[in-house]
């Protein structure tokens, strides 16, 4: 998807820190775009809880509106049980998902031929 105004990897990664300053754990980066014609980055999060989800949702909506990237489909909302929640930006697709949710879809093994990085919160040493 080489015709966007902003690369994807830095969308993504901008989305990941956005993330990981709100608390969601376990936040990678997934280079899909080999293996998928239809988008280029996953960036997968998860969340503490349901109440959790929805506020990653609307921190990744806010930085969305500032990065001028335009959401694909219906406006971000989750129900009070909702365990997953996906925000296509048509580059980059987000997946916020409780533990379980995430424990469950194993998205990173799906996509087990894609390149990851791990996003750690800002100030943290990489290990």
């Amino acid at each position: 998807m080489a015709d966007t105004a902003l690369p994807s990897e830095k969308a993504a990664m901008e989305l990941a820190q956005v993330l990981t300053d709100h608390s969601a754990s376990d936040v990678v980066v997934l280079d899909v775009a080999a293996q998928a014609g239809w988008t280029d980055r996953f960036v997968i999060a998860t969340a503490t809880s349901s109440a959790h989800l929805r506020g990653l949702g609307r921190f990744v909506e806010e930085k969305v509106h500032e990065l001028g990237l335009q959401r694909l489909g219906k406006g971000v909302a989750a129900d009070d049980d909702d365990e997953w929640l996906l925000i296509d930006l048509g580059i980059v697709v987000v997946h916020l998902m409780t533990e379980r949710s995430r424990s469950f879809y194993e998205l990173e093994k799906l996509w087990f031929e894609s390149p990851v990085l791990k996003v750690v919160p800002k100030g943290s040493i990489k290990a």
